[in-house]
């Protein structure tokens, strides 16, 4: 008798914790509206089972209890129950997945006027790159990735010269602007991934993914790896600052480009000539 009332005070106990939980989730994006009603379904389906099987097994704890001279009808399969069980498994499943798949039309749709951001990856640690004032990134892949262009940038494509570098700083981005985020890593698999914007994606060697959001209010949001990197993983954060226009110009005017970084930089094997020199 005390065990079913303890399984009831669970299922009525989380029941109440969820309605009344202060850990909501915050409108950081405004398109991330989906992802949360998409959160919430799951939680109301994954909710009811749990609750009508913790109940059920409260029911069967107390109907079913040890009484002198009962004996145990012994059942091992019944096709009914059987069938109607899968039955609402496979309309459960469903009824979660589905959304999923409109939800990630949705993530990978970015609108014509987003701005692209590039976000590069490494053990362990984050450098990004933005547009110069033509507005367009310039090439690049990891094969041209050196020390003095750790971003692998095409020197070719006059497109790349006035991107806008920053390694080893924060990313600040304009409040209310729809941003396409490019995703590229150098060494293993890294995920960008910004808790308060629900949006993440697999960063993979090789490949460039890509998400997009808009964020709505300006703060400092931490910037965190979702993907196991190796040891120094834990450490791999960041910091992404949302701005009003002002401050976002004001910070984007004070940051190197790509060719005053080339022009200050010496170039490869020069400092080997010098010293035999």
């Amino acid at each position: 008798m005390k065990t079913a009332l303890v399984l009831v005070l669970v299922a009525v106990g989380s029941v109440v914790f969820h309605l009344l939980s202060p850990w909501w989730w915050t409108p950081i994006a405004s398109n991330w509206h989906y992802i949360d009603g998409t959160i919430e379904i799951t939680f109301w389906i994954t909710g009811v089972v749990f609750t009508a099987i913790v109940l059920f097994i409260a029911y069967c704890v107390w109907r079913f209890r040890h009484r002198e001279g009962n004996v145990a009808d012994y059942k091992p399969e019944n096709k009914r129950l059987e069938g109607w069980l899968t039955v609402a498994t496979a309309v459960g499943v469903i009824a979660m997945l589905a959304p999923g798949l409109v939800v990630w039309a949705q993530f990978v749709t970015v609108p014509d006027d987003a701005a692209e951001v590039e976000v590069l990856g490494q053990q362990w640690q984050w450098a990004y790159r933005l547009p110069g004032q033509d507005g367009k990134l310039g090439t690049a892949s990891t094969e041209a990735v050196t020390p003095e262009n750790p971003f692998g940038i095409h020197a070719d494509d006059p497109a790349g010269q006035d991107d806008v570098l920053i390694q080893g700083g924060d990313l600040h981005l304009p409040v209310d602007k729809p941003v396409k985020i490019l995703l590229r890593a150098t060494d293993v698999l890294h995920d960008f991934y910004v808790p308060q914007f629900r949006a993440k994606m697999d960063m993979i060697p090789g490949s460039v993914t890509y998400y997009w959001f808009t964020p709505t209010r300006t703060g400092s949001f931490e910037v965190l790896c979702a993907e196991l990197c190796g040891v120094g993983h834990p450490y791999m954060r960041g910091i992404v600052m949302v701005d009003a226009q002002p401050d976002y110009d004001a910070w984007l005017a004070q940051q190197t480009t790509f060719s005053q970084v080339s022009a200050a930089s010496p170039p490869p094997g020069a400092s080997e000539v010098a010293a035999v020199n």
